[in-house]
């Protein structure tokens, strides 16, 4: 874990960028931004599918959040929102994709813990979730 968190102390930084290291079932991708990814299972609530997905964990998000076109591939029941909610991206700019208008709520699993969510679903362009901070 020393070297994915502190790249710099094993010596030349050119080695990191670009690579990707496995730890059990959480992916870290050493880049100049790092992310970090994490598989998770989806239930849906009305017939009990189960999806795999991989989602992106972003302490700086104030929610959780599903790309819209994702939600709708995989048959998602989107529920409308009663009142409209701006999306703002980390550069403070409005959201290309426009405001959030619909949620979803679903089960989600990971290693064995199980919880009921509502996720905002919103353009999140190539990622399918953001696990954030509500």
């Amino acid at each position: 874990m020393y070297s994915i968190l502190h790249p710099e102390k094993l010596g030349n930084k050119s080695n990191f960028i670009n690579t990707t290291e496995r730890v059990r079932d959480i992916q870290y991708t050493l880049w100049l931004l790092r992310e970090v990814w994490i598989k998770v299972g989806l239930e849906k609530l009305e017939n009990h599918e189960g999806i795999a997905v991989r989602a992106l964990l972003d302490s700086g998000a104030t929610g959780l959040f599903m790309d819209t076109t994702f939600a709708r591939g995989k048959g998602f029941k989107m529920e409308k929102l009663k009142n409209l909610l701006l999306v703002r991206n980390v550069d403070k700019m409005v959201n290309v994709g426009g405001a959030i208008t619909h949620k979803v709520e679903c089960n989600m699993f990971f290693k064995g813990h199980v919880e009921r969510v509502k996720m905002d679903v919103c353009n999140l362009g190539k990622m399918e979730m953001i696990l954030g901070m509500p």
